[in-house]
């Protein structure tokens, strides 16, 4: 099923503006899981409305949150995010980023307590609108905790999203946005809704064995999941995840992966950088540019393949799925629909995006 990116963007916000969100924050939460699809994370996209509308029944996330400031240092914030949802939170930290970075050239801010951030990758290409690089590291304090140490089979760290952003003008900005796991815990809900396998050295089952069947790492009576995820590279993977627990978790206050937690938390230190305010003249521009061209120079392995360098395949996705649609399996469709239907969605609007 195809659908276009407004209609789509309508009935989301909807269903949000329906469950407690003002206006503002509805929009917010439906443009940002639309984006996620349009970028081509479907893993983060509109998949994840229907269990924002239970952590919200289930008093896990909180409606119309303002981030609270805890301490505030000049270039360095520490904020709270009571458990607000976390596209809403997000853009709080980096439009407060952003206006320290004016000021000082850079800024540091901690946040803790967030709910669900969403795609990484959005707030660093917020930043890189603004001229300004950013990196951002997150975990969950321990309800996300899917992730195995290399070489264990218990998980005892987050899917631990580590992004980075640099702006790069005439071009497509340069945005990592990856998991230090290998695969988010969402591209299994993708995989399963549509009745695939997902590849190799990604998941364990209950038992700690290596499975292809995203139905293994889940509860088949709908409890917690009992599988696992692997790190990204073995231990060079591990390494990275462990880090971004210590830096998202302990240094923000929101606290590394631990057993028993029943809500699920997100921390995320934000750094960002105005390059302008270095006595750089136009040498970054020129040769982030000039070495961007240099790697995709490159000569590839197959005659018609090419070099794309972060940021680019989510820059020509966006391009094709605004123009072709976005491809949601019918699983996924009809748990929105029913959501939607659930919670008092004008029919009108379902039908609508239904059709375009």
């Amino acid at each position: 099923m195809r659908f276009a990116h407004q209609p789509l963007r309508d009935v989301i916000s909807a269903v949000f503006s329906a469950n407690e969100s003002n206006e503002t924050e509805a929009r917010l939460v439906g443009d940002h899981l639309v984006e996620a699809n349009l970028a081509g994370h479907d893993s983060h996209g509109v998949i994840r409305t229907p269990i924002y509308i239970e952590w919200l029944r289930a008093g896990d996330v909180v409606a119309n949150r303002q981030m609270q400031i805890v301490h505030d240092a000049d270039a360095m914030t520490l904020a709270d995010g009571q458990f607000g949802y976390g596209q809403s939170i997000g853009q709080q930290v980096v439009d407060l980023g952003l206006e320290k970075c004016r000021q000082h050239g850079a800024a540091v801010i901690a946040l803790r307590n967030s709910g669900h951030l969403g795609r990484i990758g959005h707030w660093a290409e917020r930043a890189a609108d603004a001229g300004v690089v950013s990196l951002h590291f997150v975990n969950t304090s321990g309800k996300g905790m899917f992730v195995v140490p290399a070489g264990g089979t218990e998980p005892r760290l987050s899917v631990n999203p580590v992004t980075m952003g640099v702006p790069v003008s005439g071009r497509p900005h340069i945005i990592l946005d990856i998991a230090a796991a290998a695969a988010a815990e969402g591209k299994l809900k993708v995989a399963r809704n549509s009745g695939q396998s997902v590849p190799d050295n990604w998941i364990l089952d209950a038992h700690g064995q290596p499975t292809n069947d995203p139905n293994d790492f889940y509860d088949p009576a709908g409890g917690p999941p009992v599988g696992a995820i692997l790190p990204i590279a073995g231990y060079k993977g591990f390494g990275l995840a462990f880090m971004v627990e210590l830096l998202a978790g302990a240094l923000t206050g929101s606290g590394c992966s631990q057993q028993g937690m029943t809500r699920l938390g997100q921390g995320m230190l934000s750094v960002f950088i105005d390059p302008s305010q270095l006595p750089l003249d136009d040498f970054f521009t020129a040769d982030a540019t000039r070495y961007i061209d240099f790697v995709k120079s490159a000569q590839t392995a197959e005659a018609d393949d090419r070099i794309l360098v972060p940021g680019e395949p989510e820059a020509e996705r966006r391009q094709q799925r605004m123009r072709e649609g976005i491809e949601l399996d019918a699983t996924t469709w009809q748990q929105i629909v029913q959501v939607a239907q659930q919670s008092g969605v004008d029919q009108t609007l379902i039908d609508n995006a239904t059709r375009a």
